[in-house]
């Protein structure tokens, strides 16, 4: 099982780390909203907790709960500027379907 981080993301995470001076990464999970089905939730990981799995590429670090997983497994997180909007990306290989405004998806 395995999550991945670009360059990218990874520098905004730890940046994002450093600025509020602390924490051991980002926790990635999901929730069930939208017309979809289910949202990413991005969180500040303050420690590592039992059943969580953390995955860890250009030093920083990305913790998952053990119910996001399945859903998450083989999710590449990405940071991009698109115009002014800067943002993370989910590039997710489970997902079957987006809602129309982008803000939740589904998988089978």
């Amino acid at each position: 099982m395995s999550i991945s981080l670009t360059e990218a993301a990874a520098q905004r995470i730890l940046a994002m780390l450093k600025e509020r001076g602390s924490g051991v990464g980002i926790r990635l999970g999901i929730k069930k909203n939208g017309c979809a089905g289910f949202a990413y939730v991005l969180d500040f990981a303050d420690e590592q907790g039992e059943g969580d799995t953390v995955f860890t590429q250009h030093d920083a670090s990305v913790v998952v709960d053990r119910d996001s997983l399945e859903i998450l497994e083989g999710t590449e997180l990405d940071y991009v500027a698109e115009g002014l909007n800067k943002s993370f990306k989910f590039r997710n290989p489970n997902v079957t379907d987006l809602c129309g405004c982008g803000e939740s998806f589904s998988v089978n």
